[in-house]
């Protein structure tokens, strides 16, 4: 401590020298003010002494405190200081590691090379930060994080070596789980069209002399009477066998879930029995499933081609695939189709949807966001507004969501989809926000898909912060039967996490899913929509009147707000205000209309504030 205070404090340089020169000093008054300087140097330095004990108790105090791995050690790299982070970690206590190379601790994943690149960075630059694989005291390996410092004497020699690590082991394993969910389908655990494609190329180019490729695009026919009938849970259960008996059925080949109720089938064979495979698929999965009690005897719409016949490429595959199914149900359900050049002259609406649909997205251009205003009953006053995916198709006009939604959804195209509505609703109110405007509230709607695939979240947090929107400007809506997917994990939780950050949510088409009212006192949600179906008819229509009403008096219960959609006329809106409905959307107020419309609206409210 005592050369610390020497270099570093002028009182007690100044005491040191009263202490040498007091006894020289010809006068008593010269020595008594030496005196008076040697006493204020030593409570200086005793001020110091107390200072620098209190600094290392805090920094002990926070080592302990610290969630974080913390290792110390000296220049021979020994191991001289661990804190309890390290013991939970690692399992080794100070003093069974005390004195040991950090060395005893790997797990031996890396070679001789990476510990070479490490200590020549730690050497050059004084620092080194990354991933390394070490091993716990009981045997199990496992992920850290780590960062370590040099720390040089005052000579600028290396005293210690300070590492910092994490234990990333849930971060990994989340890695693990996001790059399976890139290829495998959530639900059957079967591979989804991406890994579908990969392996088709790996047996089309491993074909031998002789071989060829048989491939079923398999539909199940009115698979939401099934889900509208039992429920989703069902319904899932119903996928999840259906895909177990297919794959029994196709032992050797490959069976993968495309999205919806589209399965694939791929097979190797040296046989021409192309149209006999194919009826005895059908004859297989036409046996009853039994679910919940129930006995469901499944129809099944086939398209199927055969390789190289029909094309050696993947994407021609698919494509032929594809429109041999949409072939099939033009002519109704339980229907297979074989392909032929035919149908790619007699085109198909649908499949051409589907691939200018990805083109569009692909270059985004196409795609544009309307707002549709949403206004408090009382006044009239717009309250927030909600965006809504328009399709200017450069031959076929204005498409709407009604009929390019479903194709996104079944072929797993909804989570880019969603993601690019998040983008632009959110880069529009950050266009707004510069320009001034009183920014509203916009809501934008959320896929199972979005839910189940990818990260959500985070992918919600980076854009807001990229473009500096406040979380509380962003709402999600979410229909009952996307709270209600068990494939997208702990909704509650995952819904209380994204209000935290600010973000509202609502319940979108309320009233028309599957829920029970007591599922909302367990979910974290702001608002109800009030599905249009249940206000067309209002207000002379005494069910819907009956509806209407219970609901708005339910969510007053709940404290939770409700707007209703779809009010087009001046009865509708007497009536949802007599009965204590706050906020309204609909015809009645705005059509949804481009953002520069919206914009002037925006504008318009500004200036009638300032008149």
């Amino acid at each position: 401590m005592w050369p610390f205070f020497t270099l570093n404090r002028p009182l007690v340089w100044l005491a040191l020298a009263a202490l040498a020169g007091a006894s020289v000093l010809p006068l008593l008054s010269l020595r008594l003010a030496a005196l008076v300087v040697i006493a204020i140097g030593m409570v200086d330095g005793w001020r110091q002494i107390r200072l620098e004990h209190q600094r290392r108790r805090l920094g002990e105090q926070a080592l302990e405190l610290s969630q974080d791995g913390v290792m110390i050690t000296n220049a021979a790299n020994r191991i001289v200081i661990v804190n309890p982070a390290f013991t939970q970690i690692t399992g080794y206590t100070l003093e069974e590691i005390r004195g040991l190379d950090p060395s005893a601790l790997s797990s031996g994943r890396h070679d001789k090379a990476f510990y070479d690149r490490y200590w020549q960075t730690l050497k050059t630059t004084g620092r080194w930060e990354g991933e390394i694989w070490n091993e716990r005291k009981h045997g199990d390996q496992y992920p850290q994080w780590l960062r370590v410092q040099a720390c040089h004497d005052h000579k600028g020699r290396v005293s210690h070596y300070v590492g910092l690590f994490t234990d990333i082991t849930r971060h990994k394993s989340r890695e693990q789980d996001l790059r399976r969910i890139g290829f495998e389908d959530p639900l059957t655990g079967l591979p989804n069209r991406r890994r579908l494609h990969d392996l088709l190329a790996s047996r089309l180019r491993h074909l031998r002399a002789g071989e060829g490729l048989d491939l079923a695009l398999i539909d199940i026919d009115a698979f939401k009477t099934v889900n509208d009938s039992l429920g989703v849970d069902s319904g899932d259960r119903l996928l999840a066998r259906f895909g177990q008996r297919l794959a029994a059925q196709v032992a050797g080949g490959i069976v993968g879930r495309l999205g919806g109720d589209e399965f694939m089938v791929i097979r190797t064979t040296t046989f021409d029995d192309h149209d006999k495979w194919i009826a005895t698929l059908r004859q297989h999965l036409s046996e009853p499933f039994e679910i919940d009690e129930s006995s469901l005897h499944l129809g099944l719409t086939i398209g199927s081609c055969r390789a190289p016949e029909d094309g050696a490429d993947p994407n021609v595959l698919f494509q032929r695939l594809e429109s041999a199914l949409y072939s099939a149900k033009r002519h109704g359900r339980n229907h297979d189709r074989r392909f032929r050049p035919s149908l790619e002259v007699e085109g198909d609406r649908q499949l051409t949807i589907l691939n200018e649909l990805r083109q569009a997205l692909a270059q985004g251009s196409q795609l544009e966001l309307y707002y549709q205003t949403q206004h408090r009953l009382d006044d009239g006053e717009m309250v927030g507004m909600e965006a809504l995916l328009r399709w200017h198709h450069p031959d076929h006009g204005l498409i709407l969501p009604s009929e390019f939604i479903p194709l996104a959804e079944r072929h797993g195209l909804m989570p880019v989809l969603g993601n690019w509505v998040i983008d632009q609703a959110v880069a529009q109110l950050a266009t707004w926000r510069g320009q001034g405007l009183d920014v509203l509230p916009v809501w934008v709607n959320l896929s199972a898909l979005q839910l189940i695939q990818g990260d959500l979240e985070s992918h919600l947090i980076s854009t807001l912060k990229q473009y500096r929107v406040p979380a509380r400007l962003l709402g999600l809506e979410l229909t009952e039967s996307v709270l209600l997917d068990e494939r997208a994990g702990d909704i509650s939780r995952r819904l209380e996490a994204l209000r935290r950050e600010g973000l509202q949510i609502a319940i979108d088409d309320f009233g028309t899913g599957y829920s029970s009212m007591a599922y909302l006192k367990r979910l974290p949600v702001d608002k109800l929509k009030l599905d249009r179906e249940f206000i067309r008819a209002l207000p002379h229509d005494h069910a819907d009147a009956a509806i209407t009403s219970a609901v708005l008096a339910m969510a007053h219960g709940l404290n939770l707000d409700v707007i209703a959609e779809g009010v087009e006329t001046a009865e509708q809106r007497d009536f949802l205000l007599a009965r204590g409905c706050r906020h309204v959307q609909g015809y009645l107020y705005a059509r949804p209309q481009p953002a520069g419309e919206v914009e002037n609206r925006l504008r318009q409210a500004v200036a009638n504030v300032y008149s």
